[in-house]
């Protein structure tokens, strides 16, 4: 091995840094008091800017939500969604209602992430298959997760809303499509499994029931 390879090789204690961030990664609902630095905070926005995107489009944009006056119009926005997926649920509407869906007034900070406006321009990879932009945006926000836990921050990613109408709350030019309400701060611990899973909503599948060998196998 010559030496470019040993500086492109990760050693043994860093690859088992970077199993442990994906295997302990938990989407955070609980947090405790205090602010989180503010250059930790950079340093996990900055890792969601080294993600991939196709035709290097980078479609993220952040907005930090400094301003606590917007924690109430974002809860009322995700309660609002919140009884609307209770009623499409059906029987397990009433075991949703009971669950804790976000952190956003115990959080230290909130990031808003969305997609831009004129979207349409970038056509390479995105011909045939347009929501790779979606796609995109869904790994950088993955890095942020992991670089959240290799700091020992906890991040939840709050989906429970209107698009639309979040968008009008931030005053956005129409076209720009918010996806992540993002949760940061302190925690008291991480779960050793996923909350829903605790909680009893799902388990997680096996392998062997997902992976599958040159064509599609049913379910």
């Amino acid at each position: 091995m010559d030496q470019a390879d040993k500086q492109q090789n990760f050693t043994d204690e860093e690859r088992r840094g970077v199993y442990r961030a994906i295997h302990e990664r938990r989407d955070t609902r609980h947090f405790v008091p205090g602010k989180v630095n503010p250059d930790v905070l950079v340093r996990i926005i900055n890792a969601a800017h080294h993600a991939p995107s196709v035709g290097y489009m980078q479609p993220w944009r952040f907005i930090h939500m400094t301003d606590p006056s917007y924690r109430d119009s974002l809860i009322e926005l995700v309660n609002e969604e919140r009884l609307k997926t209770a009623e499409a649920l059906g029987e397990r509407g009433e075991t949703f209602m009971k669950m804790k869906v976000e952190g956003i007034r115990e959080c230290s900070d909130i990031i808003i992430v969305a997609l831009p406006h004129k979207r349409e321009e970038y056509v390479f990879g995105r011909r045939s298959m347009p929501h790779m932009d979606l796609a995109s945006v869904s790994c950088a926000i993955q890095n942020m997760w992991l670089a959240a836990r290799a700091e020992g921050i906890g991040m939840g990613w709050v989906s429970i809303f209107d698009p639309e109408a979040l968008r009008r709350l931030l005053a956005a030019p129409e076209g720009v499509e918010p996806i992540a309400i993002l949760c940061i701060g302190h925690v008291e611990c991480f779960d050793d499994r996923p909350l829903l899973e605790i909680q009893g909503w799902d388990k997680r599948r096996r392998l062997s029931g997902i992976m599958m060998e040159n064509k599609w196998h049913n379910d």
